[in-house]
């Protein structure tokens, strides 16, 4: 049961990733405008894509169980910046703050399970783990 749970996680963690890499590749240049919006400025279009980048391979590898660690770690160089530079709460007005702090929490959740997951691997259903356990037959050695 474990190991389907392990799977399901990264699915759904996956899954989001992954839709965000597509809405900003879909939306491009809105995404760029929101980042102009929060004042993020300097060489959008690299920034940008280095984002989709590090969404798109950081949600595959992470969807197929492969080096989950190294996904994780782009997931969080991606996620951790831009959670404490949307999500600010703290500097906006009192009404909106509420709000804004649950998604800055949600946004904390999710930095907490790709946290586990570096810290747990990718569990028994993934691609590295059918890699491991594969066997060639002789005569294609």
């Amino acid at each position: 049961m474990k190991d389907i749970i392990d799977l399901l996680g990264r699915v759904f963690l996956s899954a989001m990733f992954l839709y965000e890499a597509y809405d900003s590749i879909y939306y491009f240049q809105r995404t760029k405008n929101t980042m102009t919006e929060y004042g993020i400025t300097w060489n959008q279009d690299m920034l940008l894509s280095g984002a989709i980048f590090l969404l798109l391979v950081g949600g595959i590898m992470l969807l197929i169980g492969y080096r989950v660690t190294l996904a994780s770690i782009f997931l969080l160089i991606y996620y951790v910046p831009i959670t404490f530079i949307i999500h600010s709460w703290w500097n906006k007005p009192v009404p909106l703050q509420r709000e804004i702090a649950i998604d800055f929490m949600q946004n904390m959740a999710i930095v907490g399970g790709l946290l586990l997951l570096i810290g747990r691997g990718s569990g028994r259903y993934s691609i590295k783990r059918l890699f491991a356990t594969t066997r060639v037959p002789r005569k294609y050695r």
